[in-house]
């Protein structure tokens, strides 16, 4: 494991899998982590890792990675900027980026950024967005106030009251936040405060792009991965609903990491 630093954070990341192989950098979502990712078990690296290089690492205030209580270092732009930060620091020429909900918004950002940077894109599970981003940032405002006023309990309490998405009935309970609970509130102010990029800008990246998604799920719902399959030029959308359909997700990446462009 080596470790990236950024302004405010120390960024704990790892490379693994074939050495030679198209290199691709993965993002994980909010409130999870490499280690909380490898504990629910949902997405299984080792296909990937069969064919390229992975990177991975831990979202500052998440995991292994350190953080501050600053809401704007958790916003998606500043996350980007960590992304690009990885991605020079392994000296890497263009690669796939890849990121789960956050992570997603994370890539899209810093693709808009530095578009040299990319080859191609993975966005799974992307989150609310635009029009339905503004009840989801309401939750995240309601879930930190909560967390500050009433301490692990409150959050608790109003975690408590929501119902998993549908397509999880038979499949594994996603596991307690990987972020500490100093940082939590920050984390969850800095989501409320972001979106992903505006829609008009994202006809710009043309990168060929992987787009996997699955139901019942409000926090990630459909409406955002069809629009991003509408607006970026070179977008292939593949829908699961089902967890055994999920667990192909990693085939699927890899097929995408070495197919012909």
């Amino acid at each position: 494991m080596t470790t990236v630093a950024r302004e405010g954070a120390d960024l704990a990341c790892a490379v693994s899998g074939r050495e030679g192989g198209p290199l691709a950098v993965h993002v994980h979502g909010a409130m999870s982590s490499r280690a909380g990712e490898r504990r629910h078990g949902l997405f299984v690296w080792e296909p990937v890792e069969e064919v390229a290089r992975l990177v991975r690492y831990d979202a500052r205030g998440h995991g292994e990675s350190t953080g501050r209580a600053v809401p704007g270092d958790y916003v998606f732009t500043n996350l980007a900027d960590d992304l690009l930060a990885v991605i020079d620091h392994v000296d890497a020429g263009p690669v796939t980026g890849m990121g789960a909900s956050m992570g997603t918004a994370t890539v899209l950002h810093a693709a808009l950024k530095r578009p040299e940077a990319f080859e191609r894109l993975v966005l799974i599970i992307p989150p609310t967005a635009w029009e339905t981003r503004k009840a989801m940032a309401a939750h995240y405002l309601e879930a930190a106030e909560a967390l500050e006023s009433r301490g692990p309990k409150g959050f608790a309490e109003l975690m408590a009251g929501e119902e998993p998405p549908a397509i999880f009935a038979q499949g594994p309970a996603f596991p307690l936040p990987d972020v500490s609970w100093d940082l939590l509130p920050s984390v969850m102010r800095g989501l409320a405060a972001s979106d992903l990029p505006a829609p008009a800008e994202l006809s710009a990246l043309t990168h060929p792009a992987l787009i996997l998604a699955w139901d019942t799920d409000d926090g990630h719902p459909l409406s955002t991965a069809e629009a991003l399959a509408g607006l970026l030029p070179a977008a292939t959308l593949h829908v699961s609903d089902t967890v055994a359909g999920i667990r192909t997700w990693s085939a699927r990446i890899a097929a995408f990491l070495t197919a012909r462009s």
